[in-house]
């Protein structure tokens, strides 16, 4: 669909191990302590392209992140949490609270929430059944899709009629429907004229249904038909008829149709170009949820087009977008059909890749990147980078900052050219010249490593904080990291809390973990063990193995929550299972004293051995303990001594004194 475009992101994170500290007693009573708020700002975040994505949770600890999302008023966590009650996944099955999740995030114009509330009317779950109301919401949802009211999201006709089991039955229903002279029956049959559902494809018969319909003065109709023109399907192509019939449904608040207007002004399609008219019809879409309406808005204040730059207004409607879950807006040229490359590869369709392919042949240079994506992920076609970079470099010479970017991380990375820090450097450039934030930050990894420009890290700290600015995490995350070292910027740990906690709202499991830090030893921010328990908690249901194992401490240690045993047992055994070897040490600690779990001296033994293995002192010298006293192993002081001996040359005073004791 046409929109204007931001690069996608994901990252790649490293993160060192909390150190954990024995305290000064005796052998007899071994006992774990552990230092807490050890920040993990040595490592930044490197370059990067696509969005992170969380790894998938169980049931029961996907519903605890949810309710967590929900809770603070995100959008897409209330649909999930919905989506968990309706299906009984996580929790017991519940259609009331389903239905009540639904809702508010339907109230925030979540489209999939929408649709969804609207199947609990149609089928009476959770809420009487009320065809008209379901209808309501199946039409609210449609509006953010780029058809109308499609087939296979509301099969309801305008007279109250149910779903219908089979296309023929529903093209029945609709014919019948549409000769009594019902628009949303019309409307419909055109969009199953149009997408080929049930029929065979006509565009022909798709224009004189969505025609019909208009004439009632059918929004949904009007803006079909508008669309329609725009693409030449079934009509002579035509952008002025196509503004003409979008002006009619945008007059009557379809908010589609106003972002679609606004389009057409900002690029000056049918009508003189004027972003203040942009603006104006994007408002208006934005205001009641269009998600596209809500990321261009922000796209217009952030360039200051048509209106003042304001980065905080610019940053408010970027974060409305992104709490809907549109955090990829890709480039759709076929418009009508899907949002992005990989949901149409979802769907198998073939002919989406035509409709790109016959685009870059246009020479549209959004269209250029979106072959290139393919291309690049493999979506249903063979993975191949030489062919990506092709297409980013079509579209970067056009001047698609998205492209620039890709570019230069293919240099970077050496898929599909050689490697050339030079050349990655010089198209980061180009592609933050035009503001583009991942641009500004991979530029800014450049200049931290010294890669292909002289290392600079106040040029770094520089241009990490445009891309701060502009609401992207790794790069809230890498300047906060800079002021926390003094890197660049003078130190100053309330700076690096603030923009820590930016990035941990953002949702960046490594800023929550060392936000969670900081608050707990008061670095920056008051000192607060509660708080930091939440951002640990955060970071922890995000599988990052070192907050997994800080919240297992908290717990153990009755720190900013109710000391539980055996939930610090749960936390330990998480992150132990990643491999890290302070959880694997405090996991076998909890074994052989049977706190929170059975104890079990063979379990202990295993896990100080994995531990011991990657070389912590403290799971050596308690290894050691335990083969001298045969506790889970045969007793032998020549092995204990040998582990003792790998403690001391790490510096454990305990191992020391037990070589001594040994060797009397």
């Amino acid at each position: 669909m046409k929109k204007l475009l931001f690069s996608v992101i994901s990252v790649l994170l490293f993160f060192t191990s909390l150190r954990a500290e024995i305290s000064t007693i005796p052998i007899e009573n071994p006992h774990l302590t552990a230092e807490q708020g050890v920040v993990q700002a040595q490592f930044n975040c490197g370059v990067i392209k696509n969005d992170n994505v969380l790894e998938k949770n169980n049931d029961v600890e996907s519903v605890k992140t949810f309710r967590l999302m929900a809770a603070s008023g995100i959008a897409l966590g209330q649909n999930n949490l919905g989506e968990a009650y309706a299906n009984g996944r996580g929790v017991t099955k519940n259609y009331q609270e389903a239905v009540k999740w639904y809702r508010l995030a339907a109230q925030h114009g979540f489209a999939k929430a929408q649709y969804n509330l609207g199947i609990m009317y149609e089928r009476g779950l959770g809420v009487p059944q009320n065809f008209d109301l379901a209808v309501q919401w199946y039409r609210l949802a449609a509006a953010q899709t780029d058809i109308a009211i499609r087939p296979n999201y509301a099969i309801i006709s305008s007279t109250g009629d149910g779903i219908t089991s089979s296309a023929g039955e529903i093209l029945k229903e609709y014919l019948r429907s549409a000769a009594k002279g019902f628009a949303v029956a019309q409307n419909n049959l055109g969009a199953m004229y149009e997408m080929g559902e049930g029929v065979p494809k006509n565009y022909t018969e798709a224009v004189r249904w969505y025609r019909l319909a208009a004439a009632q003065q059918m929004a949904m109709a009007q803006y079909n038909l508008g669309s329609m023109y725009e693409r030449g399907l079934g009509v002579p192509q035509n952008d002025t008829i196509a503004v003409r019939w979008y002006t009619l449904a945008a007059a009557r608040n379809l908010p589609i149709a106003q972002y679609s207007l606004g389009w057409m002004y900002s690029m000056g399609q049918g009508v003189p170009q004027s972003d203040v008219q942009a603006l104006k019809w994007y408002s208006l879409a934005a205001q009641r949820g269009f998600v596209r309406a809500q990321f261009n808005l922000g796209v217009l204040y952030q360039d200051g087009r048509g209106v003042p730059r304001n980065i905080v207004t610019a940053s408010r409607w970027y974060r409305l977008a992104a709490e809907q879950g549109r955090m990829k807006p890709y480039y759709d040229f076929s418009v009508g059909y899907y949002n992005n490359p990989a949901q149409a590869f979802d769907q198998n369709d073939k002919e989406v890749l035509k409709w790109y392919y016959d685009a870059t042949v246009k020479g549209l240079p959004q269209a250029q990147y979106s072959i290139a994506e393919i291309l690049y992920q493999g979506l249903n076609v063979k993975q191949d980078y030489v062919r990506a970079v092709k297409y980013y470099r079509q579209a970067a010479d056009k001047g698609l900052s998205l492209a620039q970017s890709n570019l230069g991380l293919m240099y970077y990375k050496g898929e599909g050219v050689k490697q050339n820090y030079t050349e990655a450097q010089k198209w980061f450039r180009l592609a933050a010249a035009q503001g583009l934030a991942v641009g500004h930050y991979n530029l800014g990894w450049m200049y931290y490593q010294g890669q292909g420009v002289a290392q600079s890290f106040t040029e770094a700290v520089k241009h990490y904080r445009i891309a701060a600015e502009k609401g992207l995490s790794q790069a809230q995350f890498n300047l906060a990291n800079a002021c926390y070292n003094g890197e660049g910027v003078p130190k100053n740990y309330t700076e690096a809390a603030k923009w820590y906690r930016m990035a941990a709202q953002n949702g960046l499991a490594i800023s929550q973990f060392n936000y969670g830090a900081m608050l707990y030893k008061g670095q920056g921010v008051t000192k607060n063990s509660a708080e930091a328990v939440k951002w640990y908690r955060f970071a922890a249901l995000q599988k990052l193995a070192v907050a997994e194992y800080n919240l297992g401490w908290m717990y153990y240690n009755g720190e900013g929550v109710k000391k539980d045993n055996a939930e610090a047992v749960k936390w330990y055994r998480l992150a132990a299972d990643k491999g890290n070897a302070h959880a694997q040490c405090h996991l076998a600690w909890m074994f052989s004293n049977g706190f929170g779990v059975l104890k079990n001296n063979v379990e202990a033994m295993k896990w100080y051995r994995f531990s011991a293995l990657q070389g912590n002192p403290n799971a050596q010298y308690y290894l050691g303990v335990m083969i001298e006293k045969g506790e889970g192993v045969t007793a032998s002081k020549t092995d204990a001594l040998q582990w003792y001996k790998l403690a001391a040359d790490r510096g454990l005073p305990q191992a020391r004194e037990a070589i001594k004791r040994l060797k009397q």
